[in-house]
């Protein structure tokens, strides 16, 4: 098993979950999207996250589409699952599932009525117990979707107690500087250096994220290279060809961050790319208008042109 660690690094891509257009898990566009992934560079892979659609799955879907993610896999990269849950006992159930099956690690976020420092810590206490010793795992630190907010002498806490979390998921907004207030906590000795893979909207901090110390991205894009090509043009210390690379890719990706529509928009790219077969977002889920649709178009053939021209 390829367990993560604390010196991960680079591209873990938030899956998304493909349907068929009744609803159902599409397997066969499953395998396709794990090669596209691994084809574009990804280091690494997360599964049932917040976009893909992990809430509105059964927990027998859950582990299915697990499975088949992990067998196309097949050890090449470190694949990390999303175990968040309001109770604990369907955290262990999950969570001993899926390591069973190879997963290299899973993800916590805190539940939603957590509230205050000492809720919050002792929400974590219980996670490394529920979790047990042999388990690394991720804090997922969200508050758009939690509702919780997790200062930054929080997160030092619950490092400090939680020898098992070796990353932090880092998307709270506006949050540069608590990704580097983390980052000099760690250079101090104050707590131990764990991996720190940003979220924020589809990577669109990225290039100031990484400069602040990030590790890399976990977040999901429908041009997952962009974040591939932005962190090792930054890790070889080409910041502004980082930049350039990003600043091409930005107003699509922008567009793919609207509130409510995003992952619809993502999907439908990635039907455009011949990665999954059907934009389906299981109900409750939007859907594109025309208008959505061509706005999407105009700004692809956009892409198009300005990677040509910063070749």
């Amino acid at each position: 098993m390829n367990k993560l660690a604390a010196t991960a690094k680079g591209v873990y891509l938030i899956a998304v979950t493909p349907f068929t257009e009744d609803g159902s898990l599409d397997l066969v566009s499953t395998d396709r999207m794990v090669e596209f992934y691994l084809e574009r560079g990804a280091t690494g892979l997360t599964v049932l996250g917040i976009l893909g659609e992990a809430t509105k799955l059964t927990a027998d879907e859950s582990r299915l589409f697990v499975k088949t993610v992990l067998a196309r896999v097949a050890g090449r990269v470190p694949v990390v699952v999303g175990a968040s849950s309001p109770g604990f006992a369907p955290m262990r159930e999950l969570t001993e599932s899926v390591m069973g099956m190879g997963a290299s690690g899973v993800m916590i976020a805190p539940a939603p009525a957590v509230r205050g420092d000492d809720q919050i810590t002792a929400y974590f206490d219980m996670v490394n117990e529920t979790l047990g010793a042999g388990v690394p795992w991720v804090l997922q630190d969200h508050p758009l979707s939690t509702g919780v907010q997790m200062s930054t002498s929080v997160v030092l806490r619950i490092l400090k107690s939680s020898p098992n979390c070796v990353m932090l998921k880092h998307e709270d907004s506006p949050g540069l500087a608590k990704l580097l207030a983390l980052r000099v906590a760690s250079e101090r000795g104050e707590v131990r250096r764990v991996s720190i893979l940003t979220g924020n909207g589809g990577g669109l901090f990225l290039p100031e994220e990484l400069a602040r110390g990030a590790d890399g991205a976990m977040t999901g894009f429908a041009y997952p290279e962009m974040m591939v090509e932005v962190c090792k043009a930054h890790a070889t210390g080409n910041i502004e060809r980082a930049h350039d690379i990003f600043d091409a890719y930005l107003p699509l990706a922008r567009y793919e961050q609207q509130a409510g529509i995003g992952l619809a928009v993502r999907k439908h790219i990635m039907v455009e790319r011949g990665v999954i077969a059907s934009a389906v977002l299981r109900k409750p889920g939007p859907k594109l208008s025309a208008a959505d649709i061509a706005d999407i178009a105009h700004l692809t053939k956009r892409l198009e042109k300005r990677l040509l021209e910063i070749q």
